[in-house]
């Protein structure tokens, strides 16, 4: 073909390809690339252009003329995002260009269809080449992600919607045979019985096993101490006698409004004959209504006793599963768990305080990993350390042993409240945790000198601190000597970034994951580690290289960003990478633990729908582009 024929064709595209988006906003030079490099092809009727089963996307299709059916393979919605059909100016065979893989829908020409089809490489040319085309290859993405997220939330709802609510019978709230005890029992016997059964109260029944009476801890005080009555009595004498029965067809409604108009804490649900088959408290009906941020809070800043705290625990966990079925995004849940925590941590810290003498000294409680990054998902354990200011005057080692008695006890009562105690002792009460802020600044200075695998070990876990109750000048005080140490000390920093570099994102080139070899967990990728870690590590070194002082991945990442001119394209799709890797994890977890199983990180890639496995992919390259900086700037 002659160049003045080239030309003519080469004008005409472009001529049409500026009447569509994101055509028409293109860059001069880059849309003539795209003209250039194009060509145009024809699909009968009923033609298949493209199909999963044709391997791996190899070009990017412009419909042109016509009208082509599109028909998303399993576990694909269709949205907004992914029409039924296309018609000219629209695009598809983005995503799977993106991630190098083969299509998820199957596209068939309708009519006659005439449309511009360009190869793969020069595909990836044009990203490079038009800041306006990338753009809107990566908000393909996001919408993509948005799919994801919002079938997320309708899996989260569904389950939601399956517990029990407010509307629920008292027959689906009663789980356990109620423990009563006759007219002639002794008030020694009924106290007795309730010490060894955990019980706030007990009911007291007829012959006919229907209930005529409830005796409650509160009557002990007022009704047995006081009064100096004897516990050999029988218990029909201080019992108060039961005014309020519901059927066990009447809801939690029934319940809680009985309750309201009464004064009372408890309703005694019964059979048909008026027998006593539960108990229903005031407790049972908050779970079903599900405790707000205020009312947790509240609770936690109020308890006097670690049975407050571990139910405050619980509902933390409640309130954060409603969050998931809202939609709420995994950075504000992880910062949601991870605030409670803290102020379940600084409640367990208050109470202990009464037991140790610690008046007159400066100190600081630490958070360290995850919840020193204000991430922390439903599992977790201790990670926390002591700093503390030792004067001329005060004996080192004696002030030492205080505080490590009172960190074992803070450490137990955290285990009691579902913090278990962590396996590799990074707890206040190890003596090498518990130190001063001069020994911190020393243990820091050494590990950035001398970096050697333990030390850049270290580095991971404890440069991510933060602290939770005390003097809080102590940290900052801590945290700019850390900064003073790293920035003056770019050996260190190369590294740091070499260790994380050390994992990789688990993508193949062949099949679209690469899964772990553990034969007791094999065909699953560990979320933590060959996904959150790619972005937290990075972001440490990004971090301390550039003077932020902020512990949060995403906060080093947006502040990082700034000095290093990352573009808000690219800061914004790795922000929703690694988000929707904490999605994910959440929603693993929630699922194991609601089954009876500790939860771990560990996902199946073939038991996620085809979107989740996109856009999963879509976060490792990402992480893979945050790499790619770690090994620029360090020449690695």
């Amino acid at each position: 073909m002659s160049n003045s024929a080239t030309e003519i064709l080469v004008s005409a595209c472009i001529r049409f390809l500026q009447a569509y988006p994101p055509f028409d906003r293109m860059e001069g030079e880059a849309l003539r690339f795209l003209a250039e490099h194009v060509r145009l092809a024809h699909y009968p009727r009923s033609a298949l252009i493209l199909s999963s089963e044709m391997g791996v996307a190899r070009a990017l299709y412009i419909m042109q003329r016509g009208r082509v059916r599109v028909k998303a393979g399993a576990g694909l919605a269709h949205s907004e995002h992914s029409p039924t059909n296309l018609g000219p100016g629209q695009c598809f065979a983005i995503a799977a260009l993106m991630a190098q893989r083969p299509t998820s829908s199957a596209y068939t020409a309708a009519e006659d269809v005439f449309c511009y089809e360009l190869p793969a490489s020069d595909f990836f040319t044009l990203t490079q080449k038009s800041t306006v085309f990338n753009l809107f290859c990566t908000q393909y993405i996001a919408d993509l992600l948005k799919q994801s997220q919002q079938q997320l939330q309708l899996q989260l709802a569904q389950r939601a919607g399956e517990q029990r609510t407010m509307n629920s019978p008292l027959a689906s709230i009663v789980k356990r045979e109620p423990v009563s005890v006759g007219l002639a029992a002794s008030i020694r016997q009924v106290v007795e019985l309730m010490a060894a059964s955990h019980l706030g109260s007990m009911v007291i029944v007829d012959d006919l096993q229907q209930p005529v009476g409830i005796f409650t801890l509160s009557d002990v005080l007022k009704r047995i101490v006081l009064p100096g009555t004897s516990l050999d009595q029988p218990i029909s004498t201080v019992m108060s006698p039961v005014l309020q029965t519901l059927p066990m067809a009447a809801n939690a409604h029934d319940a809680a409004l009985a309750m309201a108009m009464h004064g009372i804490r408890h309703v005694l649900a019964v059979d048909e004959g008026g027998r006593l088959k539960g108990v229903i408290s005031e407790r049972d009906l908050f779970k079903l209504q599900g405790a707000g941020l205020r009312q947790i809070r509240h609770a936690i800043d109020a308890a006097s006793s670690l049975e407050v705290l571990q139910h405050a625990r619980a509902d933390v966990r409640q309130l954060s599963l409603t969050m998931l079925t809202e939609g709420v995004g995994a950075q504000e849940i992880t910062q949601f768990i991870s605030t409670l925590n803290d102020t379940v941590t600084r409640r367990i810290i208050e109470l202990n305080l009464d037991r140790h003498d610690l008046y007159g000294i400066d100190w600081a409680w630490l958070s360290f990993g995850s919840e020193g990054r204000d991430e922390q998902t439903f599992t977790t354990d201790q990670d926390n350390g002591i700093v503390y200011i030792c004067t001329d005057i005060m004996d080192r080692e004696l002030t030492q042993l205080r505080f490590l008695e009172f960190a074992r006890d803070v450490n137990a009562d955290l285990d009691q409240c579902g913090f278990p105690l962590c396996k590799g002792n990074i707890m206040a009460s190890n003596p090498d945790l518990c130190l001063t802020l001069e020994e911190w600044e020393e243990r820091f200075a050494r590990w950035v000198r001398t970096p050697e695998p333990q030390a850049l070990l270290n580095a991971t876990i404890f440069f991510d601190f933060r602290p939770l109750y005390g003097r809080f000048n102590l940290a900052h005080r801590l945290r700019l000597s850390l900064l003073r140490q790293t920035r003056g000390n770019p050996l260190f920093l190369r590294m740091l970034a070499q260790n994380a570099l050390a994992v990789s994102p688990p993508l193949g080139r062949i099949r679209d994951f690469v899964t772990g070899s553990d034969p007791d967990h094999p065909g699953t990728i560990d979320l933590k580690k060959y996904g959150v870690r790619l972005f937290t590590d990075a972001a440490r070194v990004f971090a301390l290289a550039h003077d932020v002082e902020a512990t949060n991945t995403v906060q080093r990442l947006k502040r990082a960003a700034a000095v290093m001119n990352i573009s808000s394209d690219d800061l914004a799709a790795s922000l929703e990478g690694f988000n929707f890797i904490q999605l994910l994890r959440l929603r693993h977890q929630h699922f194991e633990q609601e089954h009876g199983r500790a939860g771990d990180n560990l996902i199946r890639p073939e038991e996620l729908n085809e979107i989740e496995r996109r856009i999963l992919k879509e976060a490792f390259r990402q992480a893979r582009k945050l790499q790619a900086r770690l090994k620029l700037d360090y020449q690695l």
